[in-house]
């Protein structure tokens, strides 16, 4: 059988992902689009949206150039038949074969910069009913979150490095936090830590003193920290999504707050020990409504929502009264439970019924909390 990718994953000089276990990936994710693509009477899928690129590639292609985009310069078709082909324009494609797709056993589809030939190629090549994430006319429309949801090895060894990485960052940033700092220098700071790890923002929501209690998305809007300091933020590399949220404090932590803080790592225990498989999006809901309650807090939850699943989105999908959606093993999740200013978000992975905390920051505050008889940590706030 040909090789999917002929290259290993090196990052800093150390094998992340062997070229056998990136092979077995996309062998993987192939087949499993193809039977998907078969059962719904399809003769291939034109793929898009950056995110179900980076998982069909695991991770090897990036195509967005402006980074807000939810498509790039490129797109993907996978025929029911298993035949594989990327689209791209004149002046993309020296640099897409290079650096994207040299490795991969996709074939190149060409056409000028100003003659958009995507959605006409593809329907060719096809030869039948065409699905697409980001459909045109005479395209239906799919989904692909259900076959991105349970992630692999290859993926998990992906997702523990960003995870890692992203920690590190965020304790680099949050010990060099002064009083007199704006928001706006939090993020620059924030930035340039994951940049030079390669790692790219994909969310700030920094905030300072009582806008961190007044606003429960609060942005960047240049006010300049007194005492109290928080750096929320979401960040991205191979298309994985990582979210962490951590504090400072100068001077002595007011005990009410430092109150909400343990609270809030009580429903973060009990949302987490309640995600397991099959669990649904409802039963997660209530769990957190109960949670608050039993620590005081009766209707928190309705001020914000509480997370859910990440992966190749920052939320997947939202715990809601009413959702239907539920956990698979091997999938990612960031709750994100707040109580007045006290707040608590990592990343964490459900493996084989066990929570794996993929934003661990050991060096910072932790706050231990309980839940159904397990022992699960939260960050506190740094105090300086």
């Amino acid at each position: 059988m040909p090789k999917r990718i002929s290259k290993s994953l090196i990052v800093n000089g150390a094998t992340l992902v062997t070229e056998e276990a990136w092979n077995a990936e996309l062998d993987r994710k192939h087949d499993q689009l193809v039977e998907w693509m078969r059962a719904q009477n399809m003769a291939g899928v034109l793929i898009r949206r950056h995110e179900n690129i980076a998982w069909l590639t695991g991770g090897a292609v990036e195509v967005r150039v402006l980074t807000p985009n939810e498509t790039g310069v490129a797109s993907l078709l996978v025929t029911a038949a298993g035949k594989r082909y990327y689209f791209t324009t004149e002046n993309e494609a020296p640099r897409l074969g290079d650096e994207e797709f040299g490795a991969l056993d996709f074939e190149p589809v060409i056409f000028p910069w100003y003659e958009d030939e995507t959605n006409a190629k593809a329907a060719k090549l096809a030869g039948g009913r065409l699905g697409s994430d980001a459909p045109a006319a005479d395209q239906t429309s799919v989904n692909l979150f259900l076959l991105r949801a349970s992630l692999g090895d290859a993926e998990i060894a992906r997702y523990r490095w960003l995870g890692a990485q992203t920690a590190a960052a965020t304790v680099e940033t949050l010990k060099q936090v002064g009083p007199g700092q704006s928001e706006y220098d939090l993020e620059a700071m924030t930035a340039a830590a994951l940049l030079k790890r390669g790692i790219q923002p994909s969310v700030y929501l920094y905030a300072v003193d009582q806008r961190i209690l007044k606003y429960k998305h609060a942005v960047a809007r240049g006010a300049r920290l007194k005492e109290y300091g928080m750096l929320n933020l979401c960040s991205r590399k191979w298309g994985l999504a990582i979210s962490i949220t951590r504090f400072v404090h100068f001077g002595v932590l007011p005990a009410g707050l430092a109150e909400r803080f343990h609270a809030a790592a009580q429903v973060n225990a009990a949302l987490l020990d309640a995600t397991c498989e099959g669990a649904t999006s409802s039963q997660l809901f209530h769990v957190a409504q109960s949670a608050y309650a039993a620590q005081g807090y009766p209707g928190e939850e309705k001020f914000h929502h509480q997370g859910g699943p990440t992966g190749y989105w920052e939320r997947e999908w939202l715990a809601t009264p009413t959702g239907t959606e539920s956990v698979v093993d091997n999938q990612a999740f960031a709750w994100n439970p707040s109580i007045r200013g006290g707040k608590v978000e990592d990343t964490v992975l459900l493996r084989d019924g066990k929570i794996e905390n993929l934003t661990a920051t050991p060096e910072l505050p932790v706050i231990e909390a309980t839940a159904g008889g397990n022992s699960y940590t939260a960050a506190g706030v740094l105090v300086k």
